[in-house]
């Protein structure tokens, strides 16, 4: 019969109690259960030690490598480039100028969707000046779409 891990004590910056299981280390990483599962499965991680009763075991390392993917998502990077950040990261001998080129890869892709944001912003705000916005039934916002719609369908 397999043991149930013993429980960690809360684990916090400093003083934390090693190993973690699941819960405590979503907790201290602030990244849910879940998405620490499914960061394991993308090897992100690397391979979480386990009990004899297969229970997840977080160590310290683990919880920091979950914090830089957080960070690395709230700054928007995609998975692969995630990915390709905690190699680098994990790698001593790496160029800074990789780390760099993935940055300002980002930085240009948020500059286009930030332009092409502006541009639907711009877009709405027009219709909506032109629009009554009353009881009838006559709509600019509705007569643009429907007009945007028979263009992309090639009518």
């Amino acid at each position: 019969m397999a043991s149930k891990p013993e429980p960690a004590r809360e684990a916090t910056s400093v003083g934390a109690s090693y190993p973690l299981n699941i819960g405590q280390a979503a907790t201290s990483s602030g990244v849910s259960a879940k998405m620490l599962r499914h960061y394991e499965s993308l090897g992100l991680l690397g391979r979480v030690a386990r009990t004899d009763a297969g229970y997840r075991q977080y160590s310290a390392a683990d919880v920091h490598t979950l914090r830089f993917i957080k960070r690395s998502r709230d700054l928007g990077f995609s998975m692969a480039e995630i990915g390709e950040l905690v190699s680098l990261w994990r790698n001593r001998r790496r160029a800074s100028a990789s780390v760099k080129r993935i940055a300002q890869q980002h930085v240009h892709e948020l500059t286009v969707r930030i332009e092409a944001m502006q541009s639907m912003q711009r877009t709405l705000q027009n219709l909506l000046q032109h629009c009554h916005g009353d009881e009838r039934p006559d709509c600019p916002i509705l007569d643009d779409l429907a007009s945007r719609s028979a263009l992309d369908a090639g009518q």
